[in-house]
């Protein structure tokens, strides 16, 4: 009796205990998290942190998912789980400050109008007509609102990106102002607009221009500022010339005091050689260059080299020795394979076009994180920047030799920079420094950011889009991506550090190596077994016809007269097609028999294996126990 009552009273108290440790692991550790994935995927980056931790407004994030979407396709459910794991690590992490709604928007419901009046994209999954939808809208209280209209799968390794760069959109709605200082007419010449007034286009402001201003304050700051305004977060110093002194320590100012700087110089400005001069002689130099700058912050760019690349080079009309032709002009070429895709500015773009580009490199000695956006091929080699004042692309083409592998265009750079003037230099005995002169700062107190991209005539319109004028209208249809290419480096700048130091994270759909090695190999012994049976079957085939013939060729002869001999043939080459057919029935099926049998190893593993193991376990578990107890009997 007392066995019994003490074994009654053990399960109530075990079960006493169990009930306190969930009620413990509910009060506090439910949001004790272990993420144990590769990159750590589900951790948001210390950027997210400090953006989601500064946030003073309430943010609303609304979540419109499609459950047939995940139904249908499952790679998209497992995306839409992550997706909702993420906002609500977001959520937590803001202390109370982003709210999280989750909507299924059924076809021809209020929540599907909601979700189209946000402008979410809906995408058609059958013939009926019914839209699904994968998107998520995000508002704050002055009812700004951000989008991000379909989740594509593509963009799965930028999830936190996107969603850290919508949150911070949000908390921050004022456009950054981005300062613009060139020698380029990026707001258009009215020169050429005197010019070509009623016969096209000509001198309107720059393309690219027009898409900055789309999502920027754009201030112009003139070539020869002592100062740069202090509301201006990003800097584009696009093929700047003649720079005094004073307005390069003006720039050089603006980094040591935490500004972000995207700086375009060019060995050769195909922009500035079009442009009309006053002689109408072309010009001897149109070439830029920021070396004091570069030198002081350990990057090497030679303004009497430019690169040239077979690998996506332009084809234009040469005239040599009389005679007109088409050749590949290798000083202008497209870049593809070449295109940083492991940064959110440059991941979706397919194709920059850059002319008469010079190339850059990181110093020996320099402590600075140097991160490659755009590289030529290994087909590209040096130029002499004097070879553009006159070219000759057939000639040119004739003595071009690749030579040194893949250069760098375009790079990040990150690091603690010093300043490249020991203070402010002297001025001109006319100028006089402005009332608000800032302090001299040695070096940036943190860690720098910018951009240096070796060719301004990315920005050339002439080199990514098609003006055409639409009844009074200049339309610009791109070809390359070179304006989305300078808008997207100079946002995540505008962004701050929190942002640009947001790298891809990895996808959730991971591939089974094993599983894809082995199909790997059972294709390649499949096909080796395939061509030879093909081969013998169009043999035989061959051979069945010149029996039917009744001849020695193909051709078929009427009156052919075929012998017992050769019936015998026929028949045991239809036997021999015949089987050869089964033979390659069976390869095909023997295909997936190696990924068959690794699936059918993996469920008894799961099913039958790993429940037995637990079972012993417990069974030896409780064999020791009764042992134990027997000892403190006796």
């Amino acid at each position: 009796m007392n066995r019994w009552f003490y074994a009654i009273l053990g399960v109530i108290a075990a079960a006493a205990i169990a009930i306190g440790i969930d009620m413990f692991a509910d009060a506090r550790l439910a949001n004790v998290q272990i993420d144990m994935t590769q990159g750590r995927i589900y951790t948001p980056a210390v950027g997210t942190r400090q953006i989601l931790a500064a946030l003073k407004e309430p943010v609303t994030l609304r979540l419109f998912y499609s459950r047939d979407l995940g139904s249908t396709i499952p790679a998209y459910g497992t995306y839409a789980d992550r997706v909702r794991e993420m906002l609500r690590e977001y959520a937590s992490l803001s202390h109370g400050k982003i709210k999280l709604e989750f909507y299924d928007p059924e076809p021809f419901s209020d929540v599907e109008d909601r979700a189209m009046a946000y402008g979410l994209q809906g995408v058609p999954l059958d013939q009926g007509g019914s839209q699904i939808y994968f998107g998520l809208a995000g508002t704050n209280l002055e009812d700004d609102q951000r989008t991000i209209p379909f989740f594509q799968a593509e963009r799965e390794p930028f999830l936190e990106y996107d969603l850290t760069k919508l949150v911070y959109d949000l908390s921050n709605p004022e456009r950054p102002v981005v300062g613009v200082m060139s020698s380029l007419p990026l707001d258009g010449d009215p020169r050429q607009m005197m010019m070509n007034q009623g016969r096209g286009p000509g001198g309107q402001p720059y393309a690219a221009t027009v898409l900055l201003r789309q999502t920027n304050t754009v201030k112009i700051v003139p070539t020869d500022a002592q100062t740069i305004d202090p509301d201006i977060r990003v800097l584009l110093v696009a093929q700047a010339r003649h720079l005094s002194p004073a307005t390069l320590y003006a720039i050089d100012q603006f980094v040591m005091r935490g500004g972000k700087l995207m700086a375009m110089v060019d060995p050769w400005s195909e922009a500035l050689a079009a442009m009309p001069s006053p002689t109408g002689m072309p010009p001897e130099d149109t070439g830029s260059d920021l070396k004091q700058l570069f030198d002081a912050w350990g990057i090497l760019f030679d303004p009497g080299q430019l690169v040239g690349d077979l690998t996506g080079a332009w084809r234009v009309r040469s005239g040599s020795g009389g005679r007109d032709g088409v050749v590949d002009y290798v000083a202008w070429f497209n870049i593809r394979e070449g295109i940083n895709h492991d940064d959110p500015a440059t991941a979706d773009l397919q194709q920059v076009t850059v002319a008469s580009s010079g190339f850059l490199s990181k110093a020996p000695d320099a402590r600075i994180d140097f991160t490659p956006l755009l590289v030529t091929s290994a087909q590209s080699g040096p130029i002499r920047a004097d070879d553009l004042r006159s070219p000759d692309p057939a000639k040119m083409l004739a003595g071009f030799k690749p030579d040194g592998g893949p250069r760098v265009i375009a790079a990040r750079v990150r690091g603690i920079l010093k300043s490249a003037f020991a203070g402010p230099p002297p001025l001109a005995d006319n100028d006089k420094r402005p009332a608000d002169f800032p302090a001299y700062k040695s070096q940036t107190a943190g860690p720098a950011n910018m951009v240096v991209v070796a060719d301004s005539d990315i920005l050339a319109d002439r080199f990514w889009v098609r003006i055409s004028d639409f009844f009074g209208q200049s339309a610009a249809t791109p070809f390359s991506d070179n304006g989305a290419f300078v808008a997207n480096l100079i946002g995540t700048l505008a962004g701050g550090d929190a942002l640009i130091a947001l790298r891809s994270r990895g996808a959730t759909n991971r591939p089974f190596t094993l599983v894809a090695r082995m199909q790997s190999q059972a294709e390649t012994r499949f096909r080796q077994t395939q061509q030879a049976l093909q081969q013998h079957l169009g043999e035989v085939e061959k051979q069945l016809r010149t029996l039917r013939s009744g001849g020695a060729s193909g051709d078929a002869k009427p009156d052919a007269v075929i012998t017992e001999a050769q019936r015998a043939a026929i028949a045991a080459a239809q036997d021999d097609i015949l089987q050869t057919r089964q033979k390659l029935r069976a390869v095909q099926l023997e295909l997936n028999r190696d990924i068959s049998a690794l699936a059918n190893e993996m469920r008894i593993f799961t099913i039958v294996f790993v429940p037995a193991l637990l079972t012993l376990l417990a069974a030896g578990m409780g064999i020791v126990r009764q042992r134990r107890r027997a000892r403190s009997k006796a």
